[in-house]
């Protein structure tokens, strides 16, 4: 299992060499998550309209190795927006993928922007 686990890298806008349409804003539900695939990774992304932002994680959650982070709600935990896995309810940071809960699983972030009211997620591959 940690062989899925290597495909997930965070990127940084600096390290971008793709940017992958993944659709118009209308296709997203608001304040919650979707899921996209990119090549062979599941990809969560979420419009959270409460703060006006947009996040993309990777769907795997590193706890139970179940591909469900999406299906997550979102909310903030002291001011850092955050998914709560929907099956355990481990938290983690939708800015930097690590855990709010303290223990030693993170999450891969990517970066997102909005051009002429479509998504694109940033990729280094």
């Amino acid at each position: 299992m940690e062989h899925i686990l290597e495909q997930y890298k965070s990127v940084t806008e600096n390290e971008v060499k793709t940017w992958f349409s993944i659709g118009k804003i209308a296709n997203f539900p608001e304040n919650s998550g979707a899921c996209i695939k990119y090549k062979t990774k599941q990809i969560a992304v979420y419009n959270f309209t409460r703060t006006g932002k947009w996040y993309a994680t990777q769907n795997l959650c590193p706890h139970k190795m179940e591909m469900v982070l999406s299906l997550g709600m979102i909310g903030d935990k002291d001011g850092i927006p955050k998914v709560a896995c929907p099956m355990h309810k481990k938290n983690f940071s939708l800015e930097d993928g690590s855990n709010l809960g303290g223990e030693d699983l993170k999450i891969a972030t990517y970066p997102v922007k909005i051009e002429n009211g479509n998504v694109y997620i940033g990729f280094s591959d």
